[in-house]
């Protein structure tokens, strides 16, 4: 009788653990980004290449597929795109030492090529747009996401600087209430979403580059098994009319 009852106290202890987790999950906002926008995903390409690739890589993504699914040309890729690689088939590398971003930050930063995918697109959206100021911290900004996170605030002259409000509950929880404007960036709080945004759908994209394709051919491929399936009915028809 012990193995089965510790097994049930095992079970309800999971449950327990989802159900404290899902209580304390952070809200996120939602991306609403379209993967199938070209100009949005250029737009992405040259805000991450911008503001991300100097820290962050995307090792599984090469240039010349950048270029082929955002209908760029090789000289608009290489003038806008490529800033530390040479030929467009190389992957998107840092040039920034590993061990010196470990010594940095802390850690070194993550590559980037599968984080919309692994994380969520309103994750990443929400990140992006949930710095603001804390004096405790390294950095000098925290962030409502990912709390306690090493990395800087890089988008501030975008954004602006802002600072969070909390509040207890009931229950002793700190719940994130909102955040004020503490100083203004060089965008305005609907150009910045729109930044983000576009930076979200093109981390979407290179997540799963051939999604749009995968999509398009899924279609066709559930066409032909529709076409079969009535042509299949009909045989199977003429064929045991006879029998019955």
């Amino acid at each position: 009788m012990d193995k089965p009852m510790r097994l049930i106290s095992g079970l309800a202890a999971m449950l327990l653990s989802v159900g404290v987790f899902a209580a304390t999950e952070i809200e996120l906002e939602l991306a609403n980004n379209d993967p199938d926008d070209i100009e949005s995903l250029q737009r992405g390409a040259r805000n991450f290449m911008n503001y991300c690739a100097g820290c962050h890589s995307a090792k599984y993504v090469r240039y010349n597929t950048l270029g082929r699914d955002l209908n760029l040309s090789e000289d608009q890729l290489i003038e806008n795109l490529m800033f530390n690689a040479e030929k467009t088939f190389e992957t998107i590398e840092t040039n920034m030492p590993m061990d010196d971003a470990a010594r940095w930050f802390g850690q070194p930063p993550p590559d980037l090529s599968l984080m919309a995918r692994a994380r969520g697109t309103d994750y990443v959206y929400s990140f992006l747009k949930g710095f603001y100021l804390d004096p405790d911290s390294p950095t000098g900004v925290d962030n409502r996401v990912l709390v306690g996170t090493s990395m800087p605030h890089v988008l501030w002259e975008l954004q602006g600087f802002q600072t969070a409000e909390f509040e207890i509950d009931e229950n002793g929880t700190v719940q994130f209430v909102q955040f004020d404007q503490a100083m203004a960036g060089s965008m305005s709080s609907e150009e910045f979403d729109e930044f983000a945004r576009d930076t979200v759908n093109f981390m979407e994209y290179m997540a799963e580059p051939i999604r749009s394709k995968r999509r398009a051919l899924g279609i066709w491929v559930l066409a032909f098994l529709m076409f079969f399936w009535i042509i299949s009915s009909m045989l199977k028809k003429q064929i045991w009319k006879d029998v019955t």
